[in-house]
């Protein structure tokens, strides 16, 4: 049976480039189902897509977060490949993204920016950065070795797609993907692609600072759930080194004079030292909590892989 390709088009107010961007994927993956999700856009998006071909469907709650999650639940593919609508990306890179997920040599494929054009291209002060800081900070608190993890231009298995619960709403989908493919062991590949700016006239929807801040949020909300053994030690840790701080100068006072002048450092010493072993202990329960779920997650994708079986029939 002939493999099913889907493409995810998430539009908010694109009608500058949406035509062309259904056109341009049309032309490559002229067997595939192109999805656009309009998402409250006050322009003529979802008309100008559905005049280029695509499948239009309305999703009512604002945020990529949103339009993903509607998209991953509704649609059914062997291979799913997620773009912009706002034609930054090259079409030409979404056939070799594809092979890799349909012939199973990765769950997620990334189309890798930073490798290529987009550090030249990208005008916007300080977006550099903050793609590198997110960078840094993934691959150093979950062991990976990810270049590019805000890129919107992916590629994906049904299993990926069908065990992925997403909880963001907005830009910090990418980051949210990322780390769920690596800490559930997911086969990931990574292809440096094609990028270009948006055409004049074409706003981003990203806001670098107050979108930026979401993203950091994310990754210590997923780094305190996925890791929350390492997460809490480090909080105990810091929590006792202020236990230590505040009660030497007590403990010495103490040896030498046989009196506590410093009464209140002595309390909030031993407060901090008892909040350290509390967060110690909450992360060993949350550290176990956390391996049942990765087990049961192991067994739920038992389920999704014969669903898998059973549509490719």
């Amino acid at each position: 049976m002939k493999k099913k390709v889907a493409v995810l088009i998430p539009c908010y107010n694109e009608e500058q480039t949406i035509e062309k961007v259904v056109k341009d994927f049309r032309a490559v993956l002229p067997e595939a189902e192109i999805y656009v999700y309009d998402n409250n856009s006050t322009d003529k998006s979802a008309s100008l897509a559905k005049k280029a071909g695509a499948i239009v469907r309305q999703e009512v709650r604002q945020g990529k977060g949103n339009v993903i999650r509607a998209m991953f639940r509704e649609i059914d593919a062997d291979c799913y490949l997620m773009v912009d609508g706002d034609d930054t990306y090259d079409a030409q890179d979404a056939v070799r993204m594809c092979e890799d997920v349909l012939s199973g040599k990765a769950d997620m494929v990334i189309g890798d920016r930073l490798s290529g054009a987009y550090m030249q291209e990208n005008k916007r002060k300080f977006h550099n950065f903050g793609n590198e800081l997110v960078r840094f900070l993934i691959n150093r608190l979950f062991h990976s070795k990810i270049c590019d993890i805000m890129t919107g231009y992916r590629a994906f298995s049904y299993e990926f797609v069908k065990g992925f619960p997403i909880l963001s709403t907005g830009f910090a989908i990418e980051t949210e993907m990322t780390i769920h493919a690596v800490d559930r062991n997911f086969k990931i590949s990574e292809m440096t692609i094609g990028y270009k700016d948006r055409p004049e006239g074409s706003e981003s929807k990203l806001n670098t600072y107050s979108d930026g801040a979401r993203v950091l949020w994310t990754i210590m909300v997923l780094f305190s759930e996925y890791k929350p053994l390492i997460f809490f030690n480090i909080m105990a840790a810091i929590a006792l080194a202020m236990a230590i701080i505040l009660g030497i100068p007590v403990l010495s006072d103490y040896v030498q004079t046989g009196l506590v002048p410093k009464f209140p450092s002595l309390i909030v010493s031993g407060i901090m030292a008892v909040i350290a072993l509390l967060l110690s202990i909450t992360g060993v329960i949350l550290n176990a909590v956390a391996k049942k779920h990765r087990q049961l997650f192991e067994l739920y994708m038992y389920s999704v892989y014969a669903s898998h079986k059973e549509l490719s029939r």
